[in-house]
């Protein structure tokens, strides 16, 4: 189940993050917008870290404004889940991560937002 959405950061990140369909894909900046948070890509990084493994979030489909998987020892192996979950989603990604950003980047709706407390949140 996604977290509800809340006051916290972390929430407002994993609202935004259960908003991108199957098969598509954001960036960590692009979320940081959705949320009133610009300019903090990196903390919505850490925010996502901070999910228990599995999780209803689909954190698979954050990936870096350069269309790479932020591959690094400290993700302690997620890195490589993240990879095997967008293959299953039939998005293409190589043995260094990177994937066809442009091609499956998920554009936010305003309709998806509406009614939300997503972009309405004090930035960080």
């Amino acid at each position: 189940m996604v977290p509800a959405v809340g006051d916290g950061f972390d929430q407002r990140v994993y609202a935004a993050v259960a908003l991108i369909p199957h098969g598509r894909l954001a960036t960590y900046g692009q979320i940081a917008e959705l949320i009133g948070a610009y300019g903090c890509a990196r903390q919505v990084g850490w925010a996502l870290r901070r999910l228990p493994l599995p999780s209803a979030v689909p954190w698979h489909r954050v990936v870096n404004a350069q269309g790479r998987i932020s591959i690094t020892p400290s993700r302690e192996g997620s890195d490589w889940i993240q990879r095997e979950l967008l293959l299953e989603e039939g998005i293409p990604v190589d043995v260094e991560g990177r994937l066809p950003l442009r091609a499956y980047r998920w554009e936010a709706a305003l309709s998806e937002l509406d009614g939300s407390a997503l972009a309405s949140s004090p930035r960080v």
